[in-house]
């Protein structure tokens, strides 16, 4: 399914990769990133600040004096500047752009995503008045960007495999397209984990486990997981896949097997549930705990 659409909408075969630029570190690692992915897909690499005017005392005063204005922006185009260097050392041939706006940084990259074909940010920022990629930034981004979104956190593995997350709900379907694409262009195996975990019922005088017969439930999920794979591999022949089923907290599991890998892939929410895998609160998880970079893929509408 080689040009499926990562978005709301089918994008131009040269939409750029965006990243958020901020001057941290965290920053340019997602910069660098960015960079050598444009390269594997040949589309031009974006980099964008933006920032909030700082208050004085009264916050309803802006400071809006054009030194304090002429001061910001340049600490921005330096930052920028210093991120279009780390890009061109990873990928010489990448056309990049950048562009600062006075806006704040989340619904920047929000509206910059819906051009995009991703959006990368970095794992934490500066946390100033300025800063950018603060954590909630990216946890806003996974819930409401047009585009898959990349955290670009841990260590990628070279050679490792891409990791995939997948419940049978459309988002993981979403997720599988896109972990598939990413397996082809980087010549990867694809390791695709399903988990089931225990299901317990709380009252006021004990706490037991349910009656489960989980050599069955994990049957009928390597059956389904065999089901949610069959059409991909067919479309990716090239793409050598290992399947994983396991009774485990699905967080836990993925960053398992994410230990060693070159990205990690999941869906922004699953179906919930008693096998439930990629719901809200596993993403946000693996935002602040994922091992190598997260590829947080939205169902396509």
């Amino acid at each position: 399914m080689r040009g499926t659409s990562r978005g709301d909408r089918p994008k131009s075969p040269s939409a750029p990769i965006v990243v958020g630029v901020d001057g941290s570190a965290s920053a340019l690692a997602a910069v660098s990133w960015a960079a050598a992915e444009c390269a594997r897909h040949h589309v031009p690499l974006r980099l964008v600040h933006g920032f909030m005017l700082p208050t004085s005392d009264y916050p309803e005063v802006l400071v809006t004096s054009a030194e304090v204005l002429h001061a910001i922006e340049q600490q921005v185009r330096d930052w920028l500047t210093e991120a279009a260097a780390a890009a061109r050392a990873t990928a010489p041939d990448v056309e990049i752009t950048t562009e600062i706006l006075c806006c704040g940084a989340a619904g920047l990259l929000i509206e910059e995503s819906r051009k995009a074909r991703l959006v990368v940010v970095g794992s934490r920022g500066l946390g100033t008045v300025t800063g950018l990629l603060v954590g909630s930034t990216a946890v806003a981004l996974t819930a409401h960007a047009h585009s898959p979104v990349i955290v670009v956190r841990g260590t990628e593995t070279a050679h490792g495999p891409v990791v995939v997350g997948v419940d049978g709900s459309p988002t993981s379907e979403a997720a599988l397209a896109f972990a598939f694409d990413e397996a082809s262009t980087r010549g990867a195996v694809l390791v695709a984990v399903m988990t089931s975990q225990d299901f317990t019922v709380d009252s006021a005088y004990n706490v037991s486990r349910m009656a489960v017969d989980w050599a069955q439930v994990e049957e009928d999920e390597r059956r389904l997981l065999a089901q949610r794979l069959a059409g991909w591999q067919e479309k990716y022949p090239d793409v050598d896949v290992h399947r994983v089923v396991l009774r485990d907290r699905p967080a836990r599991a993925l960053m398992r097997y994410a230990a060693q890998a070159q990205l990690l892939v999941v869906g922004s929410h699953g179906h919930g549930g008693f096998t439930g895998m990629l719901i809200g609160s596993t993403s946000q998880a693996l935002v602040h705990h994922a091992p190598c970079p997260l590829a947080i893929v939205r169902p396509v509408k």
